[in-house]
This record gives structure tokens, C-alpha cells and sequence, in this order.
């Protein structure tokens, strides 16, 4: 049975359905982080995802928190009291904001474009060549006439760039979701190469926030530098403390490979029509990630306005305010869900039984819906074939890759779920 699900798992299928969901919903399915500027539309990628579950035979449902933004349920009921479990990703995408570098692509960020293994797209990583391959992965089950015993959900939920709220928050909290365990198909993919690549498993994930810095100083005109103080030149003293800055944590058992550090993502002073005047005010926005267990956003704001501190100290007249950015989420740190536990043990068994050896184990720095997943006490992973640390222009995915996670993915169903013979 294991070899005829396989055998229905081929590169030109998972292509076929990449490109179709790559092209599909955009630009508008494009999410930005940022509280101030308008949430995506992934009303037209939903309304296909939902009927490719209808086609497999899923029951499925549509569950909306905001208008053109509906999150999809799909549904393969098994036995009472057998396992239960979640196939998560998300409809949403980065945005494209210069698709003059899309050039892999021929400058269209959402033509499906293959050069050697890697196809290039807005989505690939992240994650419509996930998405591709988790469907594919449920569609050749059923097609083999596996009959599982535990209860499928597929979960595919919108506004993930946004940390969930509208999404992986709401299905949880709002609509009742839940199960025993939870796969997410996101990138976890390491190395470029053919004797040297693989994909982790993500027990646990880091944390994040953004953060507004805000630098005061004394405004006065330009040709009068001598009783001004530059609220932007003061804040260019602060960026180097900033970027070299230990926050304060208790080492985990998985750190990720980012440790607690913070970027700085925005930089902003001066008003318009006041060019003939010195900036008495200059705000930079950080984003700290790599947060772990232990770290809250009391002690990331201490950690940062003591580094204001020791940067202008001496210098009363310069104020400085920290304070979360408005409209944004603090994302907690999740612990670790035992390797030894479901889903993980099948995942890892499913994984050496094709590639012939034990997926690396690691704690995923960026964020995933897995988070909302955990945090609401189900075991949930994170396990995928796009590359973590994709690339933000001419984004891709190793097809190889997506095809060997499609038949883990399926493989993996069977051995937490059960099969009814």
C-alpha cells in the first residue's frame, strides 16, 4: 500500500499543482507585517484550496473572521477515540515591492520558473510549494484507497505573515479547532547540494516582536548646529549598541540558529516641510526575534532602554522612549515537543525509512502557525522542504525536496493515523 500511495507522488504532479497555486490570489493573497498598512485578500486561493479537499473527498468548511479572508477546513472523520491530526500552511504570501529583481523570473514575481532543480516564484518556499505538497500528499492516499483510522484535518489558514490572528488564533480559539497532533508544511530545508541535504524537524519555535525606539532631541535650524541636538545623529550613536546587544535569557535546550538579537527594519525623522530644521525626534523600529522560553516583552523593553542608557549616558538632554510597535503581536517562545512523542516519532520514522538516516532537530526561528498550534496544547512540528533563510527576491524551492517531503507527508499520515483494513 506504502508503494502505491509513492508511486502517486511524482514530480510532475507536485509541479502542476505549484504552478497553479503559485499563480493563483496574487498579489492580493501578499501579507505584510506591518500593523499600519492593509492586511491581504486570500479569498481566491482559499476558494481553490477548498475545492481541491471537495475533489479528494473531504468534508470541508470555510470559516471567515474578517471579509475576503477565508480560512479552510477540510475534514476525513475516522474512527471515535483513534488519533486525531492537523496538515497546517498557510494562503497568505510575502508581498513583492520590487519585482524589477525578480529577473529568475522574467521580472513576473509569480511565473512558475524552473531552472535545474530550484523553481522560482513568490510563494515557493513560502509556501505555496509546501502547500502543493501536502495536498498532493492527501490526494494520493485517497487515491490508493488508504481508509485511515484516525481523524485528517487539513488546515490551511490566512493572515500567518501576521502571526495568526485572523487565522490560526481564530480557527483555535473561535471556531473550536483541535486534535491530538499537528504537522506544519513550512520551510525546514537545509543545504544546496546533492550528497549534502536534508530537512529538519522543528520541535519547538522562537519567538518575536517589533519594538519602536524612539530618540529626543532639541530641534533648531540648520545653520544653528551649535545649540540643536540632531535626534537622528544621536539615534546613529545607538544603532551599533543595538546590533551588538545580549538580551537576557536562559539558554534553551534549542536555541535556533539566531540567537536573541534584534534588526533594525525602520528608520524615521524629520517632518516634511521642516528641511530647514534640525529633527528633534527620530524613531527606530527593531525586530527582535529569536526569543526564547523566558524572555516576555517586560524584559526585551529593559534590555533595550538599558542599552539607551549606557549609549547617552552623561547626556540628560536626550530623552529616550522604548515601547512595543501599535498593532503588533509579542510572540512567546514555544518549548519543545519530545522526539519521542507523535507526530515526531512517526515523522522520524518515515524519514529514515526513505532517506536513510534521522532528520536533523532544531528550534525554527521563524514564525509559523505551529506556535498557535502549541501554545493551544497540541504536539505540534514544523517539517517542509523550502529552505529556511529563503531568498527575499527570486524566492525558490528545490523540487527534488518537495517531492521527497510530499511522499513523507503521506507516509507519515499513515503511521500516526492507522489504517482501518
Amino acid at each position: 500500500m506504502e508503494a502505491d500511495v509513492l508511486s502517486r507522488i511524482t514530480e510532475e504532479r507536485w509541479l502542476e499543482l505549484t504552478t497553479e497555486l503559485i499563480r493563483t490570489g496574487q498579489p492580493r493573497s501578499g501579507n505584510p507585517l506591518d500593523p499600519d498598512l492593509p492586511p491581504a485578500e486570500e479569498e481566491a486561493i482559499s476558494m481553490l484550496v477548498a475545492g481541491k479537499l471537495e475533489a479528494i473527498g473531504m468534508e470541508v468548511t470555510k470559516h471567515s473572521a474578517q471579509p475576503h479572508r477565508p480560512n479552510v477546513l477540510g475534514v476525513l472523520k475516522g474512527r471515535d477515540g483513534a488519533p486525531s491530526l492537523i496538515i497546517n500552511d498557510h494562503l497568505d504570501t510575502y508581498p513583492v515591492v520590487e519585482p524589477e529583481k525578480w529577473h529568475m523570473t522574467d521580472f513576473d514575481p509569480f511565473k512558475a520558473t524552473r531552472h535545474g532543480d530550484l523553481l522560482y516564484a513568490r510563494g515557493t518556499s513560502d509556501t505555496r510549494g509546501n502547500l502543493a505538497a501536502s495536498l498532493l500528499a492527501v490526494q494520493a492516499l485517497v487515491e490508493a484507497g488508504v481508509v485511515l483510522d484516525g481523524t485528517l484535518m487539513c488546515c490551511y489558514t490566512v493572515d500567518e505573515e501576521r502571526n495568526g490572528t485572523e487565522g490560526s488564533i481564530y480557527m483555535l480559539q473561535q471556531v473550536g479547532l483541535t486534535a491530538d497532533y499537528e504537522i506544519t508544511a513550512e520551510p525546514t530545508a537545509w543545504g544546496d547540494v546533492a550528497d549534502d541535504w536534508g530537512m529538519n524537524l522543528s520541535v519547538a519555535n522562537s519567538g518575536h516582536c517589533l519594538i519602536e525606539v524612539t530618540v529626543k532631541g532639541i530641534k533648531s535650524h540648520i545653520w544653528r548646529p551649535d545649540i540643536s541636538i540632531n535626534a537622528i545623529t544621536e539615534a546613529s550613536r545607538l544603532l551599533p549598541q543595538l546590533k551588538a546587544m545580549a538580551f537576557t535569557h536562559v539558554p534553551a535546550g534549542f536555541m535556533g540558529h539566531t540567537p536573541p538579537c534584534c534588526s533594525v527594519v525602520r528608520i524615521r525623522g524629520g517632518l516634511a516641510g521642516e528641511m530647514q530644521f534640525s529633527p528633534d525626534a527620530c524613531t527606530i523600529t527593531l525586530a527582535v526575534v529569536g526569543i526564547v522560553p523566558g524572555m516576555t516583552l517586560a524584559s526585551v523593553i529593559a534590555d533595550i532602554e538599558q542599552a539607551a542608557r549606557d549609549t547617552f549616558a552623561g547626556h540628560n538632554e536626550i530623552g529616550v522612549d522604548v515601547r512595543q510597535v501599535p498593532g503588533s503581536l509579542f510572540v512567546n517562545a514555544t518549548e519543545p515537543v519530545p522526539i519521542e512523542e507523535e507526530p515526531c516519532k512517526s515523522l522520524r520514522a518515515v524519514y529514515r525509512q526513505l532517506m536513510g538516516r534521522e532528520p536533523g532537530v532544531n528550534r525554527k526561528n521563524a514564525f509559523n502557525d505551529t506556535i498557535r498550534f502549541r501554545e493551544a496544547g497540541i504536539n505540534a512540528v514544523t517539517f517542509g522542504p523550502g529552505e529556511d533563510g529563503w531568498a527575499v527576491d527570486n524566492e525558490n524551492i528545490s523540487i527534488t525536496k518537495a517531492v521527497m517531503a510530499t511522499k513523507i507527508y503521506a507516509l507519515t499520515i499513515m503511521k500516526v493515523l492507522g489504517l482501518r483494513m
